[in-house]
């Protein structure tokens, strides 16, 4: 049989956190995050029964897995990447400008300017590196630029509301070498740090060396054959005594096990409806703190570009009266949480009548869709009016997108799990919007329904920043818009 092998790149950062193997009615769990780096949190491990077992295999001795030797740890840790960053951008040019003053005798202005620069290098240095490149695509080259320059935007706002004196300079070559510093760190992380995975060749997991954007290769037999991997990744469900065995020796030793549907799920930034589980269902409901604090987000971001956003609507609407006939705003009624229907509002960008055929999707070039139209699609204003949606309480500023009733129905009955979809508040823009664009056929909707189960399931603050950073870039380049 010849061996079965892929090899490609991983340019996502993911983490995972599942139970690895079942014996004597034991369970190992293993916690651990690969963001570039192997760092491991364990929780007490039966190691007796365990190492009892695994020693009973006629197998060849695990391999270490990557970078285990210390010097490696160090070099590729993320602290140590910090602390350098921080003396090249921060302490490098202080001491370039003032000389030893800066450290031995600093100023008032020189001291705060150290201390607000060092503390804003640690923010972005984390919001970069580890916080949005939780998920799929948050670390790229591309996101590293504007992710900077919002994270000092937002902390140089207390420092001008307090007016603290501090030293123009070194803020401005501080966040010029930040940038800098993170395309670096970005780069010896492609090189260096991309983690490299193998899969043992059972049920889900094979679906994963399919996927662009990993660095994988399946295993022909229960071992490793001397390759240091950084995980390995299972179907657990279809897992022979010989793969349970080898997977508890590698949980021994210290070789992360992930789950293939985790794994899965953090790179393509879905979740597959047609294989959800009973423990999927739980992880659906979002906690009451993260509503109330979305809320508030919601009505602040409103407010906030209100001096922008109700011009820009005016100036449509006014445009649409003067291109046709009829009213410059429709109503439409689209199912929302709960599965409550309400009425949305959006600026009309077709033809009047044509929406009367609103179960059918808008394709390019769609001859309903006016000239006007096309460009108030193109970068999403006709959307804007859907803000008074927001304060109605009816939608959130991100979210899955509301269906149609008949749309529901439809997938409803193909979908077993389809309405939990409506367990949030739908959205003006969401992880579908900015991942996929718009869906104009069924396999591209179930795609779609598959990008709002995986908001759903990890939908947090942190993730709702990085939506509205895509957003920014979607609005800039009209992406998916019909």
């Amino acid at each position: 049989m010849p061996p079965l092998t892929c090899t490609s790149r991983f340019n996502g950062d993911w983490r995972a956190g599942m139970p690895v193997h079942d014996f004597q009615r034991r369970k190992v769990t293993i916690a651990a995050e690969l963001k570039g780096g192997c760092r491991y949190r364990r929780t007490a491990v039966p190691r007796t029964a365990h190492r009892q077992l695994a020693d009973a295999i006629p197998m060849a001795a695990i391999h270490p897995r990557r970078y285990d030797k210390v010097y490696e740890q160090l070099l590729l840790s993320r602290w140590f990447s910090s602390l350098v960053g921080w003396l090249l951008t921060v302490i490098a040019p202080a001491l370039v400008y003032w000389g030893g003053a800066a450290v031995v005798d600093p100023s008032r202005g020189i001291a705060w300017g150290l201390a607000v620069s060092s503390i804003t290098f640690v923010l972005a240095h984390f919001g970069v590196t580890r916080l949005l490149s939780a998920y799929p695509g948050g670390r790229t080259m591309g996101m590293i630029i504007p992710q900077t320059l919002v994270i000092y935007a937002l902390c140089m706002l207390p420092v001008l509301a307090l007016r603290i004196e501090v030293s123009r300079y070194l803020l401005g070559i501080s966040c010029f070498l930040a940038i800098v510093w993170f395309q670096i760190e970005y780069i010896v992380t492609e090189k260096y740090r991309r983690p490299k995975l193998a899969i043992v060749p059972a049920g889900q997991a094979v679906d994963l060396l399919a996927l662009p954007g990993i660095d994988a290769r399946a295993l022909e037999r229960p071992d490793l054959d001397g390759t240091r991997y950084d995980a390995v990744v299972a179907d657990f469900g279809c897992l022979t005594p010989d793969w349970q065995r080898f997977l508890t020796r590698c949980a021994l030793d210290r070789i992360a096990v992930h789950d293939a549907r985790a794994v899965y799920e953090s790179i393509t930034g879905r979740v597959r409806i047609n294989r959800m589980a009973e423990n999927d269902i739980g992880s659906l409901l979002p906690s009451v703190s993260y509503e109330y604090a979305k809320l508030v987000f919601d009505w602040a971001l409103i407010l906030l570009t209100a001096p922008v956003t109700l011009p820009l609507a005016l100036a449509a609407l006014v445009a649409v009266r003067l291109e046709s006939p009829g009213p410059a705003i429709y109503t439409q009624e689209r199912i929302g949480r709960g599965n409550r229907p309400f009425k949305i509002y959006k600026i009309r960008s077709m033809r009047v009548g044509a929406d009367d055929a609103s179960n059918q999707f808008a394709g390019e070039d769609d001859p309903r869709i006016t000239r006007v139209g096309r460009i108030l699609r193109k970068y999403r204003i006709d959307e804007l009016p859907q803000f008074v949606n927001v304060l109605k309480g009816d939608m959130s500023l991100i979210g899955p997108r509301p269906e149609q009733p008949d749309f529901v129905a439809h997938f409803d009955r193909e979908l077993p799990f389809y309405s939990y979809r409506h367990v949030v508040k739908p959205g003006i823009t969401g992880w579908a919007q900015v991942r996929q664009g718009y869906a104009d056929n069924v396999d591209q909707t179930r795609q779609k329904i598959e990008h709002d189960f995986y908001y759903i399931k990890h939908c947090s603050l942190f993730l709702d920043v990085f939506i509205l950073f895509l957003t920014v870039k979607t609005l800039l380049t009209g992406f998916g818009a019909r």
